[in-house]
């Protein structure tokens, strides 16, 4: 098959981005999403077409409402929401006091969905090509789909760890949504999800999504093992756990970035410890086009940038004080640097603690990059890992983050996932636990280990993947470790583990409410 010119893509992906929006104005779940076209008229003779279909659905992947990743990341200990804004009910979560008709809810449960249906536009409109083509043309479509049903994967296995058992939609017909008359629970969601990247890894290019030419940074067999053994720890199968990562372990196509601040910047894109990015992109450009993720709920509601004119954020997304005196206890450097970033009244805060009193110089309102964080109502701390320094803006670009790629699976934890497994008595090969914990270890300057156990692995896991969608949360929730929510004042319980359905949603699916 000719391959499209990457200009051409380009274009693509504007053409298909503004699909999305037009499609997100039509935000009920109950209706058809165009069913098995894109567009109308569609030459299903032209097998190049087969790009813009894939495109589509990658667009679709990455085109995520700032309040979705807010949502699914903000119930854990090492972040709290940011308080005295006008999402209360977002500040009433972060403490399991849940409202089912937040809009919130909503939002991400629809729009999860929508893009999961447009998943399978996509692979029916990619099949109706198949069956025109050769064989070169035919193999190419098992490709694209393979790697649909990775993205597929990755949203049903989030909007699984929200809510629990969820709907698994098999075709771009929502109708068939209506006559499920036993909602799937949170394990067979995730075996189907095993059993889809099963599917879908022979399929697949055997390499890093860097080295992709076709697709920068798309999905690889990688990404699709990535995904089976987030599924398997959900289910406790630590065996295949230890086997699909240690797969990716033992391909020695990945290695941890060794500047753990700059991973989460400009110069940690599709580095070779990339695994699954939403990627985005001012392509180099002051104004015009952009592909882009709004940051702004992350950073500092105010601040004096070192490059005049960059925006400040909203103050919606604060590391807690548990995480910042757990990482200080441990001697951490790099990573709680680029974890938090700190105003002088969280310090002050963190000070009328005599055990905090004394504090490493890195403690500070100012940034190695030189961004000074002023104090602000709303919050003590702001997260690091969403910021992106104003001197590593496009020159022109003003918004908070402008450019920033958002990490969802890197090499980082598949190190830790593979050293827990191996802890849950899951035999690896090619690897060691101490040697994976150590790797990452290393990276952040801390000593080395030797016969590392659970407790310390769980520790690592806290440090390395702390403010990164919520994985701390689920982490506890699967390991039972409940009594590591109540903080601050909260008071969890299992009961509280899901997300109530969203009304709406339960009005339209009475089942949701069964």
């Amino acid at each position: 098959m000719k391959l499209i010119k990457k200009i051409n893509i380009k274009r693509a992906l504007y053409t298909l981005s503004a699909l999305v929006v037009f499609i997100g104005c039509s935000e009920q779940l109950d209706e058809p999403q165009l069913n098995n076209n894109f567009a109308g008229g569609t030459d299903f003779t032209d097998a190049s077409g087969m790009q813009l279909s894939v495109v589509g659905a990658y667009a679709a992947f990455q085109n995520r409402g700032w309040e979705q990743p807010l949502l699914i990341s903000v119930r854990g200990d090492d972040v709290n929401a940011g308080g005295l804004g006008d999402q209360q009910d977002f500040a009433e979560t972060d403490l399991f006091n849940y409202n089912k008709d937040y809009w919130m809810y909503n939002s991400l449960w629809e729009n999860v969905y929508r893009d999961v249906i447009l998943a399978h536009t996509a692979m029916e409109q990619i099949a109706r090509f198949q069956e025109f083509g050769d064989a070169t043309d035919i193999a190419k479509g098992d490709q694209y789909i393979a790697e649909i049903k990775v993205l597929r994967a990755m949203m049903l296995f989030q909007i699984s760890e929200v809510w629990g058992d969820v709907f698994i939609p098999m075709s771009s017909n929502t109708d068939e949504l209506l006559d499920v008359e036993v909602l799937p629970t949170k394990d067979e969601v995730m075996q189907h999800i095993s059993d889809q990247m099963d599917e879908a890894i022979p399929l697949l290019p055997n390499m890093r999504p860097n080295e992709r030419t076709d697709f920068p940074g798309g999905v690889t067999r990688y990404s699709a093992l990535a995904i089976k053994a987030l599924a398997n720890q959900e289910l406790e199968n630590y065996q295949a756990v230890a086997d699909a990562s240690g797969q990716i372990i033992s391909s020695g196509k990945f290695s941890l970035f060794p500047d753990f601040y700059e991973l989460f910047k400009t110069p940690g894109k599709l580095s070779d410890e990339s695994i699954l990015d939403f990627q985005y992109s001012d392509f180099g450009q002051g104004e015009g086009d952009r592909s882009g993720h709004l940051y702004a709920p992350y950073g500092p509601q105010g601040w004096t940038p070192a490059v005049a004119g960059a925006a400040s954020g909203w103050g919606f997304y604060e590391p807690s004080m548990k995480f910042i005196k757990f990482m200080l206890d441990r001697g951490e450097t790099v990573r709680l640097e680029t974890s938090v970033l700190f105003t002088d009244r969280g310090i002050a805060e963190l000070q009328t603690d005599a055990n905090y009193a004394t504090l490493p110089s890195f403690v500070s309102n100012t940034t190695r990059d030189g961004d000074v964080i002023n104090d602000y109502a709303r919050a003590l701390f702001a997260s690091g890992k969403h910021y992106l320094p104003s001197n590593q803006l496009i020159p022109g670009r003003t918004a908070y983050g402008s450019n920033k790629n958002y990490n969802v699976i890197r090499y980082g934890e598949i190190l830790l996932m593979y050293a827990e497994a191996l802890a849950h008595g899951a035999s690896g090969s090619g690897m060691t636990a101490d040697q994976a914990v150590n790797l990452v270890r290393a990276r952040a300057g801390m000593p080395a280990l030797s016969g590392v156990t659970l407790d310390q692995i769980i520790d690592e896991k806290f440090a390395e993947l702390g403010m990164e969608w919520g994985k701390r949360y689920f982490d506890l929730l699967r390991l039972e470790r409940y009594d590591e929510l109540n903080y601050d004042g909260r008071t969890f319980s299992p009961s509280k583990s899901y997300l109530p359905y969203p009304q709406s949603q339960v009005d339209q699916f009475p089942i949701l409410g069964n």
